[in-house]
């Protein structure tokens, strides 16, 4: 009576194979059954195409080479009458450019021949899942990347698409822009949401550390090896790997990174074998990879193979119509981080952050609110509190700053005037026997300016 009720309770998944070898769709059902999935066979694309009018599948494994066509053509029909259905193809060992093909034309992933049971069952596992989210793309994520501007709209859309596949990702735009949020939005929106995102600073890992951070090692397998060591691959398994500043990888990592995406396996330092892993790569720089990908300082196999779906995130400056919304919300978070009122902007303001070209683009827009949440006296912020640089408002329509007093100074004074205002904050904190509020109080500032300029001035 459970037993039955259970069954009756338990969603029966399906999936519809199509391959022309009898011994490898054999291989495939007896898998999958095992997963307790029901399966659908077909020898050709004229039988899946009939099976997929009939049914309703929540997985589709197609060979590339059909008796009468390929296998992407059912992946970019499949995407066009099934968009829901995702469809991985079966590829022939090595042959990496017919799957990153297949990929861009909208298969949720690929699994080379001679099949990896192991792999393949990683990759039906992450399909299913996918298929069985009932929740819209739109409720998935929190609303991270602010902004209703077209250029902002688009980016968030294509994120919802990205996030259905296990394609790799390369997330190009300037510093700042947000590139890592959007590789969280399109982990937290996809079927690996609940394992672990790992993202890692390609540029920050010494070159004599890089394999063991990324592949881990076997306990003495070096000098000052005394433990086993997970890599990032590992703790990313299930997962999603994301490489900032990839191309800051050394050439000699490059080899073997492009080993680990292209097997789906790692061989840590000192191990005889190599282990798989089910990892999706995303990938960013804000330099530009296809330049150095044509001077030899990027590897061009391992550009294309990262580089199978482009997304470009906008910089601030080219979505101005964003800047009121993300200066209140900035604001709020950095009032309620320092528990303070919240204060407002006022108008002439506004206007000068609409018109100044952000460099620094989001990141920047930040570090100046909170500068200038700091030196504002009341509660309202003005545009001398902002203290945009002057020299960097190449683009902008007739912009200069109301008040120009800081920025008349001559750079050359700079370390000049900063030494003198470090000795007058010293002598003050001095005199208050180091009473922050105290000493604020007797150089004639707020008690938010006095502790900016203790951390600009770096006065212990």
């Amino acid at each position: 009576m459970n037993k039955a009720m259970d069954t009756a309770s338990h969603k029966i998944n399906t999936a519809l194979i199509v391959d022309d070898e009898p011994d490898i769709r054999e291989l495939l059902e007896i898998t999958l059954s095992r997963m307790d999935i029901e399966t659908t066979s077909a020898a050709d694309l004229q039988q899946a195409r009939a099976s997929l009018a009939k049914n309703k599948y929540d997985l589709c494994l197609t060979d590339m080479r059909l008796p009468d066509g390929s296998g992407i053509d059912l992946v970019r029909e499949i995407q066009q009458q099934h968009s829901n259905l995702p469809v991985a193809v079966i590829t022939a060992h090595g042959n990496m450019q017919s799957a990153i093909e297949a990929l861009k034309a909208g298969a949720f992933d690929f699994v080379s021949k001679p099949v990896d049971l192991q792999i393949l069952r990683n990759l039906v596992e992450t399909a299913l899942r996918l298929s069985n989210e009932q929740k819209p793309v739109e409720t998935l994520s929190e609303p991270e990347l602010l902004g209703n501007s077209p250029a902002i709209r688009q980016t968030c859309k294509t994120i919802g698409k990205l996030s259905r596949s296990q394609a790799p990702v390369y997330i190009s735009g300037e510093s700042g822009v947000g590139k890592e949020l959007v590789a969280q939005l399109i982990h937290k929106q996809g079927p690996r949401a609940d394992k672990p995102f790992i993202p890692v600073n390609c540029g920050a890992i010494p070159g004599e550390l890089m394999e063991s951070e990324f592949f881990g090692h076997k306990k003495g397998s070096f000098t000052g090896a005394v433990s086993d060591k997970q890599g990032l691959f590992q703790a990313a398994n299930g997962g999603t790997l994301f490489l900032d500043e990839v191309a800051d990888l050394p050439l000699s990592m490059q080899v073997k990174l492009l080993r680990a995406v292209q097997e789906k396996a790692i061989r840590p330092i000192g191990e005889q074998r190599e282990i798989p892993i089910d990892v999706r790569i995303l990938s960013a720089t804000h330099k530009d990879l296809e330049q150095l990908t044509k001077g030899g300082q990027f590897r061009q196999d391992l550009f294309y193979r990262i580089n199978v779906i482009t997304l470009h995130v906008p910089g601030l400056r080219e979505r101005p119509e964003d800047i009121p919304m993300l200066t209140r919300y900035f604001i709020k978070r950095i009032a309620t981080t320092w528990k303070t009122k919240i204060p407002s902007l006022q108008r002439p303001a506004m206007e000068a952050l609409i018109k100044y070209p952000f460099p620094g683009n989001v990141r920047e827009l930040e570090n100046i609110l909170e500068r200038a949440m700091t030196l504002c006296e009341s509660d309202l912020i003005s545009t001398e509190d902002l203290q945009l640089p002057e020299g960097n408002t190449a683009g902008i329509n007739n912009y200069s700053l109301t008040n120009k007093k800081t920025s008349t100074k001559p750079l050359g004074l700079n370390p000049i005037l900063e030494n003198t205002e470090r000795e007058e904050i010293i002598r003050a904190l001095q005199q208050t026997r180091y009473n922050k509020t105290a000493a604020a109080k007797l150089l004639g500032i707020s008690f938010r300016a006095m502790r900016y300029r203790i951390k600009k001035l770096r006065i212990e």
